[in-house]
């Protein structure tokens, strides 16, 4: 592991401005691991015959697919990963954030616990009660000299604080961001939903000039990204594109460019919906991929796809019953089986990754914190701890790198559920820590502290809980998970009939 970290170091060291290269990284909202037509899983599956990504295929083509990358299980940890390296529970934004004030406004009601105290107020420039305040990567990444852009959905902060505005942490340019977790409207001609709510949280920044027009949200913020990437280019300057996208994400508007094929291929409104919003996001990705082979930088680019979490799964879909959109998955968003947290991941770095390549390991979204840094020669903060690992022995095709035998981590203390409507339950949804360690995963609920423990290598769609049958191994995996979450301080739910905190996993 010393030998890694003294190679990428000196790596860093000795890149100049001209050799570091451009870094486009693009998010999606609520996109599952099968809703593409790359096929992440052991074999093809209906959902992957479903939808189609043709950019995302080329992207798995000409670089390297990770097929156990992991994600938080809703928006906001995971963009405060990606943002500060660090896992949820040592940065303790745990839920999605939403209104700033003395208590948190995202979580409901649950019947016998009472929310934990986490960072609600999300992440901000400096600090401020119930929030993190450390470096962001594109405030680092600045230091470096990239002209860092932001493009899309925001949601690090909650309203009315200065975390509300990406440009704060660090983005020489914003267009979209602010702190709502959706868009109002996809459609041009509602105003992005601004029509309705023109002064709301639900209004994106800086597209007022596509109001009343007949375009789509994803195709104004790819031509926002288009002019930012060639004004960087044109200076010679290195950049940062970070591309978080608003799709697939609620409302499901039809992108009516692509919505009739799957009309007329027999899917329900709303399914058919979701996949034109997939179709749209993917032609994004090929418009972007275009334009750095027009600009002669392809070569230059490192080109990273992900997901904030899981795909959406309970009644706001359509024709398949809640809780079955990501098979062989079990779940979907909002919850620690696979479903919630398991996503698509592609990187394509020319020189680096070898063309067509697969990845086994299992990886994180704060991962790509010192990965990024380390591209572009920027030594990680010292003052601040990072629980990520960097990918760059991975992307390089050593599989078997020794610092990534570690154990990853989820942490949720919350009760989620979609704002102002009943508590949505399914397969490993509420309040629960999570630990994986190897092909061995184990979940804690919170309310009731019961356990399930799943073999992944033999059982993905986690429909066999293992805890009574292997004691011994449940038992360790708790001690670690317990060790884990003590060590970063992790909020807890508090037990309303005792008024103490749920103890930690293993704890008597």
């Amino acid at each position: 592991m010393k030998r890694i970290s003294i190679f990428l170091l000196a790596l860093a060291s000795s890149l100049t401005a001209g050799e570091r290269p451009n870094i486009l990284y693009i998010l999606a909202d609520d996109m599952g691991w099968q809703d593409t037509s790359v096929a992440f899983g052991p074999e093809r599956t209906p959902f992957n015959e479903r939808y189609r990504t043709p950019a995302l295929e080329r992207l798995a083509r000409e670089g390297m697919k990770f097929t156990q990358a992991y994600s938080c299980a809703v928006c906001s940890p995971t963009r405060v990963s990606l943002m500060t390296g660090q896992n949820e529970a040592r940065h303790r934004v745990t839920q999605w954030t939403y209104l700033s004030g003395d208590a948190p406004s995202s979580d409901l009601d649950h019947p016998t616990l009472d929310p934990a105290t986490w960072n609600w107020n999300g992440l901000q420039p400096e600090s401020m009660p119930n929030a993190i305040s450390v470096e962001t990567l594109p405030q680092l990444l600045r230091k470096a000299d990239y002209r860092t852009m932001h493009f899309g959905k925001g949601h690090f902060g909650s309203a009315g604080t200065p975390g509300a505005d990406p440009k704060n942490f660090g983005f020489d340019v914003r267009i979209g961001g602010r702190d709502a977790g959706g868009c109002g409207s996809y459609w041009g001609t509602k105003h992005f939903g601004a029509k309705k709510h023109p002064d709301g949280p639900w209004r994106a920044w800086d597209l007022d000039a596509y109001f009343g027009e007949d375009i789509h949200l994803t195709e104004a913020l790819t031509l926002e990204a288009k002019r930012e990437i060639k004004r960087a280019v044109d200076d010679d300057q290195p950049f940062f594109c970070y591309f978080a996208h608003y799709a697939p994400h609620t409302p499901i508007e039809p992108d009516e460019r692509f919505a009739p094929a799957y009309r007329e291929a027999g899917l329900d409104e709303p399914e058919a919906a979701y996949a034109s919003l997939i179709e749209g996001m993917d032609k994004s990705v090929g418009d972007l991929l275009g334009l750095l082979d027009e600009f002669g930088i392809a070569d230059e680019t490192l080109v990273v796809f992900t997901s904030d979490n899981g795909g959406l799964s309970h009644s706001r879909r359509g024709m398949s019953p809640p809780h079955t959109h990501n098979a062989p998955l079990s779940s979907g968003k909002g919850a620690h089986h696979e479903g919630g947290i398991r996503v698509p991941l592609l990187a394509r770095w020319p020189g680096m990754t070898a063309t067509g390549s697969t990845n086994e390991t299992p990886v994180m979204i704060y991962d790509w914190f010192p990965t990024l840094l380390g591209v572009a020669g920027q030594q990680q903060p010292g003052s601040q701890a990072i629980d990520g690992a960097d990918l760059t022995p991975l992307l390089r095709g050593d599989a078997t790198a020794e610092i990534f035998d570690r154990p990853l981590v989820w942490h949720f203390p919350n009760f989620w559920g979609p704002l102002n409507r009943p508590p949505v339950e399914g397969p490993g949804m509420g309040p629960s820590s999570t630990i994986r360690r190897g092909d061995w995963k184990l979940i804690y609920y919170h309310e009731d502290r019961r356990f399930e423990l799943f073999d992944l290598a033999n059982d993905l769609g986690e429909t066999n809980n293992l805890s009574h049958e292997r004691p011994k191994q449940a038992r360790q995996l708790a001690t670690e998970l317990a060790g884990f979450l003590r060590d970063r301080d992790a909020p807890m739910p508090v037990i309303r009939s005792s008024g103490e905190p749920v103890p930690f996993p293993g704890s008597r």
